[in-house]
């Protein structure tokens, strides 16, 4: 037993070193004095002054948090209505096609994708004139397209275990359906819409090829920035623009888990 045990945590710690050591690694050498990334010169945060100092990695990030933010609210909107239809309506006409729609973009490779969306805003650029170019709103609607199928799963799967007798109470007690919406169902699932709203909100902000596609230079995104930069080299100050990145997602989720394990203090005390 005691060796079987021992297997277990060395498979364990084997794993999460493969996964975490590599990041743990960047992030020490973020604080490097030496512009050599591989060779430690020192304790340092220069490059942290440095990456503030430059415009270039400045606008690309505020320009990929604000298409992210957009994306992924724009994808939570489609994907719980999405995933509302899937599970409340049995039968409607074209069921089986919408559903293989709303899981095609999850299965399609990237560049199909991209290739597939900037043909169709050059077309409806030629037949209607929108949008008069490539930029922000291309790429948040492009994001929002293949985002908001996570987001339609994770709904659809958190209304399958959902108790609807709350709802029909609800109905019975003379509540309209829109307002058990708002006040039963949402809450109900808002475990499937934080999670869905911050998958989103990775997606966009880690796509690269899809965003290569449909982005104009009005539009260069984080990830666009980085891989021109490192093409020609990793330079200290993309250690420190990934810990920054790191850190504010960690944070995210931190809140993120924080929110849902008071809510589940707050179900699991106040039963219905």
């Amino acid at each position: 037993m005691s060796a079987s045990r021992s297997f277990r945590r060395a498979a364990l710690a084997l794993g999460f070193g493969f996964l975490y050591l590599p990041i743990a690694v960047m992030v020490g050498y973020s604080f490097n004095a030496s512009r050599l990334v591989t060779i430690w010169g020192g304790f340092s945060t220069r490059w942290y002054g440095a990456l503030f100092d430059d415009d270039k990695f400045r606008d690309a990030a505020l320009t990929s948090l604000e298409i992210a933010i957009l994306a992924a609210s724009l994808a939570l909107v489609i994907g719980t209505m999405a995933g509302l239809a899937m599970n409340r309506f049995a039968r409607f006409p074209g069921r089986l096609l919408f559903g293989f729609m709303l899981m095609a973009p999850l299965v399609v490779p990237e560049v199909i994708l991209g290739l597939s969306l900037l043909l169709l805003f050059v077309a409806a650029q030629s037949l209607v004139g929108w949008p008069g170019g490539r930029g922000i709103m291309t790429v948040t609607i492009a994001h929002a397209t293949f985002a908001s199928c996570f987001v339609a799963v994770l709904v659809r799967a958190q209304l399958a275990g959902f108790d609807r007798s709350l709802e029909e109470a609800a109905l019975d007690l003379g509540a309209r359906p829109f307002a058990v919406l708002l006040r039963i169902t949402l809450p109900g699932i808002s475990p499937a819409l934080l999670s869905g709203w911050l998958l989103a909100f990775t997606l966009s902000l880690d796509d690269l090829v899809v965003a290569s596609f449909v982005s104009g230079p009005s539009a260069t995104t984080l990830p666009m920035a980085v891989y021109s930069s490192v093409r020609i080299g990793v330079t200290p100050e993309i250690n420190a623009l990934a810990t920054l990145f790191l850190a504010a997602v960690f944070i995210l989720v931190s809140l993120a888990f924080w929110l849902m394990a008071r809510q589940e203090r707050r179900r699991v005390s106040n039963p219905v």
